[in-house]
């Protein structure tokens, strides 16, 4: 089962293209400093402006440089469920450990649509899912019980929710069942999201502080909560800066920082991170000793 502190990669690119040995050495300098799992090819990947062959290349990447040091937990979602299939599909085949897939999005099916689509999906393809809701980007909210019929399915195994509502965690643990994996979406309510139930986080703060993510998680693990706090304290405000303008442009601006020469380039319709956004950033890198 997957926990602890999993980055939510960002996808570097250079002149249009994906910079394959950036994102290489990326890669290494997460496992290097205590990763738990990696994700591939999500919201903080780009993955809404990636091709299909784009994305099928980060991910055999990811893939082959982890080299089953940790597992991979694929980005596969699409408001499409035939692509979803396919990325799950090419992901199984590549080697992944499970695949993250979103809400269809746009689209905005009910709770029976959802039923469908993640039955389907799991009726084509045995790769593990991890559900991921977050009903601020896809204007679509799986229910508790929703969630729970999902969960009595053999491949469905958890929940990345970025809903921001801690009352869920509960909800969701008596509804699915304590193994259920829940894994918090939102760097900054991770300690009161683990506190509740949950059994790590899917970071966007984990591409820039790789090790202080760790090493909070595997705080909440071990129960030193007074520790926890601490690095909460330590890592609020850049939890914050990273969102203080579209993502993921401040948080390639903030490796930019930590890691020199790392490639800020960001896909239309985003743009660069503002002066004041690169401001909040430098301060909570200042904060969190980074810098």
């Amino acid at each position: 089962m997957f926990f602890g502190s999993i980055p939510a990669l960002v996808t570097p690119f250079s002149s249009g293209r994906v910079a394959e040995d950036t994102f290489r050495e990326h890669i290494e300098w997460q496992i290097s400093e205590g990763s738990d799992a990696l994700v591939p090819c999500g919201t903080t990947g780009e993955s809404a402006t990636m091709s299909i062959e784009e994305h099928n290349r980060v991910l055999t990447i990811c893939i082959e440089q982890a080299q089953g040091r940790v597992p991979v937990i694929a980005g596969c979602g699409s408001n499409d469920t035939r692509v979803a299939l396919e990325h799950m599909k090419h992901a199984k085949a590549a080697g992944a450990a499970a695949a993250l897939v979103v809400l269809p999005y746009y689209n905005r099916p009910g709770q029976a649509g959802l039923l469908a689509h993640f039955r389907y999906l799991a009726e084509h393809c045995d790769l593990p899912i991890i559900v991921y809701n977050v009903p601020a980007r896809t204007v679509t909210d799986i229910a508790v019980e929703t969630l729970a019929e999902l969960a009595k399915l053999p491949t469905v195994l958890g929940v990345k929710d970025a809903t921001g509502n801690l009352g869920r965690v509960s909800a969701q643990r008596i509804a699915c069942g304590e193994d259920f994996c829940q894994l918090s979406g939102n760097d900054e309510t991770a300690l009161a999201f683990s506190a509740m139930g949950g059994v790590g986080c899917i970071s966007v703060t984990a591409n820039i502080a790789p090790q202080l993510c760790s090493d909070f998680q595997k705080a909440m693990r071990g129960g030193r909560w007074a520790e926890a706090l601490q690095l909460q304290d330590r890592l609020y405000p850049l939890h914050v800066a990273l969102f203080s303008d579209a993502s993921p442009a401040p948080t390639k601006y903030a490796l930019s920082r930590v890691r020199p020469g790392f490639p800020t380039e960001i896909r239309l319709p985003l743009v660069d991170a503002s002066d004041t956004s690169k401001r909040a950033v430098d301060a909570a890198l200042e904060h969190a000793g980074l810098i």
